[in-house]
């Protein structure tokens, strides 16, 4: 949640700071503003709304000219959104500005306190306690700015990502970070900072990822300089070479970074299983896997956490990991771990999924497994994320950045990570035949070409779309893997839609939400041929009985649930420990398109953040 932007160089910093605000607005966010140095003063525009509206409220407001600048995207926690509360705030002395993602836990206390000497504010919001703590400590104490960051920081509890610099010193910007990302990328007599390396691809691929209480000097003529922020330590920084490119955070002529990534599918489950798996070789191999495999033959039980999209691959992987390496599994919700005391030993492995690596619950499960001594597996998208440092080992799921707030291609690689990590342990341990071994890897190679003959039928899927597009309530019945992939379909319709949507196991059906079935009610039921073809076929005799109306996700060919069902939409005939690959395409496409036909924004939904950096 929130974005921050930053520069400090030689180029005009105003059209890179709104270009990278426009980048990261995938974050999720409320309103937006830009502070800008132009070599005598700060000049000053934010407002509610989307970046649009402050480009358009810049041009007539401030001269938008300087070398040295920062902007934000914020996801209003303190203080409701308005232009206000929008950051960049200043000091009471107008000298700092600062720019926030995060929570400062203990605000009122250090705000009664700052009033009492005298202090003043115009804002609701923490960020604004923050400053000015800076500011009187910086006086009081006659340090630098760094220094009086780092002590402000030592008194502050929360999580954040900050970015501010004085209007005396313009050849220098703070930062820091606790739980929040922030990267600071490294160009010729240059510097950028962002949440993510998005904003300034195209000007350089060299990038510092800052560490949990780490904080950074950033200034013009000289290196980084990273100490800790505890101890005043200094660190000696890694650059990253970074692999991302300006293609892939653009559209690509679809109308939505959703449906482009919906249809980037096929390629990107092809790059996650490229070189670790070859069927025709009988080989699956996954390098973060290789040196602790017996830690995971070893272990008394699997744990997942994880949060929204990602706790439904957890919830298949737990369906895959059982069945094929025989191994007890348990699914969490991150958010509710680590408040329920949870039993956890040694023996335990448990595996992190998160697509961004960034979101804050599942941070705080994994220093919790490992507090208990825990072996952690992280499972994520993002390259240098916070989570693929924290955990002792993982895999990446290869899916390119991930724009659109409602994942997508998220989901479908992580599956196909968990699931080639379910293969690779069986082979180990001895829970699968040779035979089933190589038709799984040569059914997990088909996938994509599975997933593209999916999405052939999007057409389909739009005039089924176009039909229940005014409901106001779906339910999303499957049983055994596609259970999760029902609850999964009914997300996505929830998320983009606003439509009031459910899934369930389909024999909970007769447990109480038979009785909200009538005329009015679809319900979408995956209905591929499986050990459970029969009783779904029955649940759905029992939804006509009672007039409801079925949308059907179906296996090539069927004839049965065809017969019976008002709309069908069909997929391939996949092995059913892999099905949930393909039968998510249809539902993802079905919520697609009901979103776009209602006018809703589909990669920027009203609420909700890509990226969940705060608890």
């Amino acid at each position: 949640m929130c974005g921050i932007v930053g520069y400090i160089g030689k180029r005009e910093a105003y059209p890179i700071i709104l270009n990278g605000l426009k980048r990261l607005e995938y974050r999720g966010y409320d309103s937006a503003g830009i502070a800008l140095f132009d070599g005598t003063d700060i000049q000053l525009c934010k407002t509610k709304g989307k970046v649009a509206s402050l480009e358009e409220k810049a041009e007539k407001e401030i001269t938008r000219k300087g070398n040295l600048g920062i902007g934000h995207t914020r996801w209003a926690t303190h203080g409701v959104p308005n232009d206000v509360n929008s950051h960049p705030h200043y000091s009471n002395s107008g000298d700092l500005v600062i720019i926030h993602n995060g929570i400062i836990e203990n605000y009122d206390s250090l705000k009664k306190e700052l009033k009492n000497r005298g202090y003043t504010f115009t804002s609701d919001t923490d960020t604004e306690v923050l400053v000015n703590l800076i500011e009187d400590i910086q006086k009081n104490e006659n340090v630098k700015l760094g220094k009086a960051v780092q002590i402000a920081l030592n008194q502050v509890v929360g999580a954040y990502a900050i970015a501010l610099f004085d209007r005396k010193k313009p050849d220098e910007i703070i930062v820091a970070k606790l739980g929040s990302p922030l990267a600071i990328g490294i160009g010729k007599d240059e510097f950028f900072v962002a949440s993510d390396a998005s904003p300034f691809i195209e000007f350089t691929n060299n990038a510092i990822y800052l560490e949990d209480e780490e904080m950074a000097i950033i200034r013009l003529g000289r290196d980084v300089k990273v100490r800790k922020i505890k101890d005043d330590k200094l660190v000696a920084p890694y650059i990253q070479e970074l692999q991302l490119n300006l293609e892939q955070i653009e559209k690509g002529g679809y109308d939505h970074f959703m449906l482009k990534e919906i249809h980037e599918q096929p390629a990107v489950i092809k790059d996650t299983y490229r070189g670790r798996l070859l069927a025709e070789k009988g080989i699956v191999k996954l390098g973060g896997l290789e040196d602790y495999i017996e830690k995971f033959i070893n272990a008394d039980r699997i744990i997942i956490v994880a949060c929204g999209t990602s706790w439904h691959a957890g919830l298949v992987a737990e369906y895959i990991f059982e069945d094929l390496v025989r191994i007890p599994v348990e699914v969490e919700y991150a958010s509710e771990f680590r408040y329920r005391n949870p039993i956890i030993s040694e023996k335990d492995v448990v595996i992190a999924i998160s697509q961004s690596g960034e979101t804050a619950d599942t941070l705080a499960a994994i220093k919790l497994a490992k507090s208990k001594g825990a072996f952690v597996y992280g499972v994520c998208n993002v390259v240098g994320s916070t989570i693929s440092r924290e955990t002792h080992s993982g895999t990446y799921t290869h899916a390119g950045p991930e724009i659109g707030v409602a994942s997508t291609k998220a989901f479908t690689t992580q599956i196909t990570v968990l699931a080639m990590i379910a293969l690779r342990l069986a082979k180990a341990k001895g829970t699968i035949s040779q035979r089933d071994f190589m038709l799984y890897l040569r059914e997990l190679e088909l996938i994509p070409s599975h997933v593209e003959e999916a999405l052939k039928t999007e057409e389909k899927i739009k005039e089924i779309a176009s039909v229940f597009k005014d409901v106001r309530n779906f339910l999303y019945l499957g049983r055994g893997y596609n259970f999760p992939v029902a609850l999964e379909g009914a997300l996505k319709l929830k998320e983009i839609s606003y439509i009031h949507a459910e899934g369930y196991p389909a024999a909970e059906m007769k447990h109480g939400p038979i009785a909200l079935i009538d005329e009015q009610m679809p319900v979408v039921v995956i209905a591929i041929k499986s050990d459970h073809y029969d009783k779904v076929v029955s649940n759905i005799q029992e939804i006509k009985a009672r007039k409801g109306k079925i949308i059907a996700v179906v296996s090539e060919g069927d004839t049965a649930v065809r017969e019976m069902a008002d709309y069908v939409m069909e997929v391939p005939h996949t092995p059913e420990t892999l099905s949930p690959l393909v039968t998510t395409i249809p539902l993802q496409l079905l919520s697609y398109h009901i979103a776009v036909m209602l006018g809703r924004n589909v990669d920027q939904p009203r609420n909700l953040a890509k990226s969940v950096t705060v608890e």
